[in-house]
């Protein structure tokens, strides 16, 4: 009777296990369970723009108040039986591994997903500090990266931001150098040289720069002296660069990213299926 518990009891956390995590439903897609997940992450995307808006009906903010909390104990129970399921992966095993686990990221981020707001909303006076609710609710964020779990699109993103990181740090001080000289070039040509406010110290011209090297250009301040439009005209040129070079570095790892996962899916496709059945661990 005990074994035909246990049977029972692996068989389920087996299936919930597979219903959880896309890797381990040897097949594309997610399952039912992922994609209603997906969508209450965007729901909550969507009830935190409604609970910003000042002149929303009471009616409807006591809805959306119930629609917040369903989804936070919705969360909730995702992470308990994650907690259990986990047992499945051989890396997670038994309490040291589960221990393990509620560390990694995707792990703090479900944690940080509900369990802050929840604690606030179950624990906190009614006349609390409606700023630290709002702070609260931005920790919403956090669940982009529950998104990165079930969309491939924000894995690969990820994994080619990792490729190109190195290339993407030069591309950064490169960038940041170039800010700096442009600013303090600027500084002594309108600064010094015009007495012009906007220009009066390296840290004032740096906005300037910014705007300038990125392409954007609010135009709120320029140089008015010769000298100055032409190392204006000589910085926006390079600006061109400065957005570009990220731009390229990224789109070759990216591209490179999508050749070797696109190499691997064939590989795995063309190897014999291995069967594989419920584990009996903890």
């Amino acid at each position: 009777m005990v074994a035909h518990q246990v049977a029972i009891q692996a068989g389920l956390r087996h299936r919930l296990y597979t219903e959880l995590e896309p890797s381990a439903r040897g097949r594309p897609g997610l399952s039912r369970t992922n994609v209603a997940l997906v969508w209450l992450v965007i729901a909550s995307f969507i009830v935190f723009a409604l609970e910003t808006e000042p002149d929303m009906p009471a009616d409807a903010s006591i809805w959306i108040a119930w629609i917040n909390l369903a989804i936070l104990a919705a969360f909730g129970v995702e992470y308990v039986v994650r907690l259990w399921v986990i047992g499945e992966d051989p890396r997670y095993r038994g309490l040291g591994g589960r221990l393990r686990y509620i560390f990694t990221p995707y792990a703090l981020a479900d944690l940080a997903a509900f369990l802050p707001e929840l604690l606030w909303l179950a624990f906190a006076h009614p006349e609390a500090n409606d700023q630290t609710l709002m702070f609260l609710r931005v920790l919403r964020l956090v669940r982009l990266i529950k998104l990165a779990r079930f969309v491939p699109a924000f894995d690969v993103l990820g994994a080619g931001m990792r490729r190109a990181g190195s290339q993407l740090v030069t591309a950064l001080a490169l960038a940041l150098a170039l800010v700096y000289v442009s600013a303090v070039a600027l500084y002594f040509i309108e600064g010094v040289g015009e007495g012009r406010a906007e220009f009066a110290s390296v840290v004032r011209s740096v906005w300037w720069s910014v705007a300038t090297l990125t392409t954007v250009g609010y135009g709120d301040v320029y140089p008015v002296t010769v000298a100055g439009r032409i190392a204006a005209s000589i910085i926006a040129l390079a600006g061109i660069g400065v957005v570009a070079l990220p731009a390229g570095i990224f789109a070759s790892a990216f591209a490179d990213e999508l050749r070797e996962r696109e190499t691997r899916r064939k590989e795995e496709k063309a190897q014999p299926p291995s069967d594989s059945g419920p584990t009996s661990g903890p």
